[in-house]
């Protein structure tokens, strides 16, 4: 293996340009056009542009992505995650055209990528497993039938998922049918899937997890584990290693069916198999991600072991180079950090970011694809970079983390740094007793907090403009700019003018007969229409961004005077979306 083209983008690439770069290994970055400038493009030793804007045009278009390979002199093909990384007909695409797929073989990918197929060999190998329906769902009405024999709650979730996309947690009958069409929905416009099926839901439950990593040479061997319990919609947020508070035989039970699953499927590459933990002790197997994680920087951090080498060698064919599981040393978490609005709901965010300083000092890394002038669009995942934080024990981390978290400073976009600042306050989290935190919590339990805390109200950027005609070389043009940017230009370039972009203006009184868009996206779908009557949170329409899907409920009651958005539309964040009649 002599140049590696890296079919991805931030974070991602960055990190394994990085490695390849320390193996002795070329890098080719590539890149849509809005990240023409981006931190991935710089650090690779070559890039190419994919010459386009829409991500299906781009970091999805396997014809562009083959031909630049060849252009490029590029003998292997790393995905990272996301993307294009757990499609098996995308991996043998690759191998036809004669190049190394770091990743597992395709066939692995398209087994354990069907989430039904996996829990029979979870099954199989006498794993951990709550009741489910007995394959695919085929509609809403089959999914209501299944829902009412398993009882709740239960869980419908995108049978070629992954990172929580495409899944809905339903408590009661009612509720079913559209959480299953919207599950479709969000599985078919991520994956390009649209298979479903129903298990199950353990209640309060803990997200565990253990790394695997496995070679052509029949080696299997698990690295330990993980928590990632801490997330929102279903994405984590906030991950560590190893996961706390595991009695003896919940880790053995883990740990040697994770093993078990792998082998039993043939696995070669880093791997990671999921369970959920219920507050009962309950244990159920989840799925495997045929894919690095997001989350693996905890492992590296109390293994010692680089990931993304370990993927390239075995892609090689080299065997690991350990004699059996990893024990870990120490304590380590990562914490997400999103361009998310947390005090409106951890809404998608977008924006420029206009200072990235970040923190510094031992046990501190930081992980980014982004730098100080990015750009950050709804087009993409909304994370902007992973700070992972190590220490002797999980106390000692806690306490690195306040101070690495205290330092760090984004400014000019929103994030969700002020929700990883109280978290580490939280007894929920920090106690030495145990681990209170679950998949929900933030909804059930820490949402009232954040509703009632001016901690978490950032301020944002108006999105107000001022637009005039001007001439270019002769010809009129219509140019539009932030109406703050205006005012500042006519003040001199202070006073209140300059505040007001950045942010920091105050807020002008809401309109109570107008419904506004609470963030930047496409609208998926309009529920209600003119001149229907709607209750105070009765859903409107659902916008997409950042591939999720986030429905926007109306804030007061009262009769649709007439919708201003349509299907297809693209609306920015405090655009009309539906005028109230005036009670």
């Amino acid at each position: 293996m002599k140049k590696v083209l890296i079919a991805n983008r931030g974070e991602i690439a960055v990190r394994i340009a990085h490695t390849c770069a320390e193996a002795g290994i070329s890098s080719v970055a590539i890149f849509a056009d809005p990240d023409a400038e981006a931190l991935h493009v710089r650090v690779a030793d070559e890039a190419y542009s994919l010459e386009g804007d829409a991500v299906p045009d781009t970091y999805l278009n396997v014809d562009k992505i083959l031909a630049i390979a060849k252009r490029s002199g590029a003998d292997a093909i790393h995905p990272g995650y996301g993307f294009l990384a757990e499609r098996a007909e995308v991996a043998q695409a690759v191998i036809d055209a004669g190049l190394t797929w770091i990743g597992p073989n395709p066939e692995t990918i398209e087994l354990l990528g069907d989430k039904v197929a996996a829990r029979k060999i979870a099954q199989k190998v006498g794993a951990p497993l709550v009741k489910g329906s007995d394959g695919n769902v085929s509609d809403s009405r089959e999914a209501r039938a299944i829902a009412e024999e398993l009882g709740f709650p239960i869980a419908i979730k995108a049978a070629y998922g992954g990172g929580g996309r495409g899944m809905r947690v339903v408590h009661k009958l009612a509720d079913v049918e559209e959480a299953f069409e919207s599950a479709v929905r969000e599985s078919q416009a991520a994956f390009g899937r649209s298979e479903c099926y129903l298990e199950q839901f353990l209640e309060r439950p803990r997200h565990v997890e253990a790394q695997v990593i496995a070679d052509s040479h029949g080696n299997v061997f698990v690295l330990g584990t993980r928590d990632c319990s801490l997330q929102r919609r279903n994405q984590k947020l906030i991950e560590e290693a190893p996961a706390p508070f595991l009695t003896d035989e919940q880790k053995s039970l883990i740990v040697n069916s994770a093993r078990d699953i792998c082998r039993e499927a043939g696995y070669i590459g880093v791997g990671t198999v999921e369970y959920l933990l219920g507050a009962s002790g309950t244990i159920s197997f989840l799925e495997v991600n045929t894919r690095i994680q997001v989350e693996h920087t905890v492992t590296e951090e109390v293994t010692g072991i680089d990931m993304v080498l370990a993927q390239l060698q075995i892609a090689d064919g080299q065997p690991v180079p350990l004699a059996g599981d990893v024990e870990p040393t120490g304590h380590a978490f990562e914490f997400r950090i999103n361009a998310e609005d947390v005090g409106r709901g951890f809404l998608p965010a977008t924006g420029t970011v206009d200072v990235f300083d970040p923190p510094t000092g031992p046990g501190i890394r930081v992980d980014t694809g982004v730098h100080t002038d990015s750009v950050i669009s709804g087009r993409y995942d909304s994370m902007l970079a992973k700070v992972i934080i190590s220490g002797i024990s999980r106390k000692h981390a806690i306490r690195r983390a306040r101070r690495a978290l205290k330092e760090l400073r984004i400014r000019g976009i929103t994030t969700v740094l002020p929700f990883h600042r109280a978290v580490l306050e939280e007894e929920a989290f920090t106690s030495d007793e145990g681990l209170g935190v679950y998949t929900t919590w933030i909804e059930n339990e820490f949402a009232a907090r954040i509703e009632g805390d001016p901690a978490f109200r950032q301020a944002v950027p108006s999105q107000e403009r001022v637009r005039m005609m001007i001439e270019v070389d002769g010809k009129n043009a219509k140019l539009g700019v932030p109406a703050a940017f205006m005012r500042a230009l006519v003040s001199g370039g202070g006073g209140a003018g300059l505040e007001a972009l950045q942010g920091t203006a105050q807020e002008e009184t809401a309109n109570p007969d107008e419904l506004r868009s609470p963030m930047a996206g496409s609208v998926l779908k309009v529920l209600v229409s003119d001149g229907e009557e709607v209750e105070q949170g009765d859903p409107i329409v659902v916008l997409e961004a950042m591939k999720t899907e986030t429905p926007v409920p109306a804030h007061r009651a009262g009769t649709i005077e007439s919708l201003k958005v349509a299907v297809g539309d693209k609306v920015a964040l405090d655009d009309l979306l539906a005028q109230f009649a005036t009670e």
